[in-house]
């Protein structure tokens, strides 16, 4: 549904053009329990975070549920945010630990699903959907086409969580290092260790499925 601009004071601000002095306002709004300010807020964030949902999960029903838990959380959560750090800082690192979940929760029924007797095996099971992200062109998106972004994908999906969590936050969103240390409560040392492992296990997947790039 589409969220309204909100008023505030004599000015109304636009999610598309929200601003960090406008967006500490709008929080400030969303602690007294003001429900269109908060609308605002996902409608500026719910893009990227549906990205990076989608490719931590590498499904998209799974990324929309994850995206959904996060904005859950961070309303209930509001109060326990700080100011001074950012905020994109603060709700993405909630997105990373609802899609965490919801990847832990679907490889836990896949693994049940799999031992199931009582159904015909399913070659698709547990395969990730190949539909495309919400977001417009990522670092990634940018350097290749919609068939070779099923098979980035496909590498991503072969990563471990805590490898593909690192490269999707660097290379897909572009945060800093120090950004994605404290989304994942680690050491920027840690973070480009993740990265540079997370790389080279994407580029050696993706010359096995394209061929050398």
């Amino acid at each position: 549904m589409p969220f309204p601009d909100a008023t505030i004071g004599e000015r109304t601000y636009s999610a598309y053009t929200m601003q960090s002095e406008n967006e500490q306002e709008i929080i400030a709004l969303c602690r007294k329990g003001d429900v269109e300010a908060f609308e605002m807020l996902v409608k500026a964030y719910q893009g990227k975070m549906f990205n990076i949902a989608y490719r931590i999960t590498g499904n998209a029903e799974d990324a929309a549920e994850a995206v959904q838990d996060a904005f859950v959380s961070a309303y209930r959560n509001l109060n326990t945010f700080e100011q001074r750090a950012r905020f994109s800082t603060w709700v993405y690192s909630i997105t990373v630990n609802a899609s965490r979940n919801r990847l832990s929760q679907t490889r836990a029924r896949t693994a049940h699903e799999a031992h199931s007797l009582d159904d015909p095996p399913d070659p698709d099971r547990g395969r990730a959907r190949r539909e495309p992200a919400a977001e417009g062109p990522s670092a990634l998106d940018q350097l290749t086409g919609k068939e070779q972004q099923a098979k980035i994908q496909e590498c991503l999906n072969r990563l471990e969580p805590e490898f593909r969590e690192v490269i999707v936050l660097r290379d897909v969103q572009g945060c800093a290092y120090d950004e994605i240390g404290t989304m994942l409560g680690i050491a920027a040392g840690t973070v480009k260790s993740r990265l540079f492992r997370a790389r080279e296990s994407v580029r050696t997947c993706l010359k096995k499925l394209m061929g050398a790039l």
